[in-house]
């Protein structure tokens, strides 16, 4: 006879905040780029031929991409303000919430981030689709929080 137990499944990934410090909350469809990367060095050492030694390096970190039906002018605004030179570095963070949406499951918080690139949306008179703006944050560091 089988026991039974508690289940572990996987965390759906459609339940998503995201929060950036002093800007309106507004609804993102989607959220790319929580990702970190280890630069490797590489050593040949002498008279092993049979390996080569590795040695990690410096963290890249990707830049975070950010994607919603056009609401406000609220991100359009700080990235226009920094193509003028008036520079924000903004943090904020990214919670992922169970599929009811009332318990945080994990958060990753990003550091001095500014605007890189921000996409209109497609413009399409035979379509009905929504407008999409796409907005990519440039950061220094992304840390797992819960």
């Amino acid at each position: 006879m089988s026991q039974s137990g508690a289940r572990n499944d996987p965390v759906p990934a459609f339940r998503f905040v995201l929060d950036i410090d002093n800007l309106p909350v507004a609804g993102f469809s989607e959220c790319s780029g929580l990702q970190l990367e280890l630069e490797t060095h590489e050593y040949h050492e002498g008279g092993l031929n049979a390996i080569m030694r590795k040695f990690p390096g410096h963290t890249k970190q990707t830049n975070i991409t950010l994607k919603r039906g056009i609401i406000d002018r609220s991100l359009w605004d700080w990235f226009f303000e920094t193509t003028e030179g008036t520079i924000t570095f903004r943090g904020g963070s990214i919670s992922l919430r169970d599929p009811s949406g009332g318990q945080e499951v994990m958060r990753w918080r990003f550091e001095r981030a500014f605007p890189a690139k921000l996409t209109g949306p497609e413009l399409n008179a035979t379509q009905n689709n929504v407008a999409i703006e796409t907005l990519e944050l440039c950061h220094e560091g992304l840390r797992r929080e819960v």
